[in-house]
């Protein structure tokens, strides 16, 4: 059973992608033919969720601030059950995703009651880093620390099996760390985005990152937190679909 809505898409309009280059365009032929050009808001490889041909969802938000018109939110992909799948691919949305989800109470148990949020707030060796989200406890939280919250977007997967990253990200690498520099005064907590709802557990994309998943396990043994949160992305929202568990390293869940 899925839980509330976290955000409402104005109506995706469909289409088959032709082609993504230069990182941040996507040409996709609309069901009435024409061919558009949409910005593509993730500017990793997108392992395992480009493929030309397949079904692909646009938002249309013409303004005279934007040079494309068209946005490219999401893609369709066969699942780890075999069965077509959404795949939310807009890496802009997952830190408002989690957000709304900490709003709306579904991370009560992990984090406790939450008084405020603040987003992008400086901090680490020389504050020349942005936390995504940093929370301050309700004053009946059992634990007054700080929460320092990193959200990672999480789309390459390996079955059932989430996986982040999906290519060598020193930036990932650095937030580890910093994560680690912020205990124990402070909580740390990493959430892997799951923009997808076809996986049921999260690793450290091992293969892509040797170093990430490195410095993952040793976040892990210094008290870092990890929430895996599950997204279920349809054609007028993206749904809460509950956490899920994690292992250390990347490796066939049998």
């Amino acid at each position: 059973m899925t839980g509330p809505v976290l955000i409402r898409f104005d109506p995706l309009v469909e289409g088959v992608l032709i082609k993504r280059y230069k990182r941040f365009l996507a040409d996709v032929e609309l069901s009435n033919g024409d061919v558009v050009t949409a910005h593509c808001a993730n500017t990793g490889p997108m392992t395992g969720v480009l493929h030309p041909g397949g079904r692909v969802r646009l938002r249309h938000a013409p303004s005279p601030k934007r040079k494309l018109a068209w946005t490219w939110e999401q893609a369709e992909v066969p699942g780890a059950d075999g069965q077509p799948c959404w795949v939310g691919i807009n890496t802009a949305l997952p830190n408002r995703l989690i957000r709304a989800a900490i709003e709306a109470g579904c991370l009560q148990e992990q984090l406790g009651l939450i008084a405020s949020i603040r987003a992008e707030v400086t901090y680490g060796e020389n504050r020349r880093s942005r936390i995504d989200l940093l929370l301050t406890p309700a004053k009946d939280n059992p634990d007054q620390r700080e929460i320092f919250v990193e959200v990672k977007n999480t789309t390459w997967t390996d079955g059932n099996i989430a996986l982040f990253p999906d290519t060598v990200t020193e930036r990932g690498q650095k937030h580890l760390k910093e994560l680690m520099g912020v205990l124990p005064s402070a909580r740390a907590v990493l959430i892997p985005c799951l923009s997808r709802s076809d996986v049921n557990i999260f690793a450290p994309g091992d293969q892509a990152d040797p170093r990430y998943g490195q410095l993952f396990r040793e976040s892990v043994q210094a008290g870092v937190e990890v929430i895996p949160c599950r997204i279920r992305f349809q054609h007028s929202e993206a749904v809460w679909d509950g956490t899920t568990t994690f292992q250390l390293a990347q490796k066939h869940n049998s």
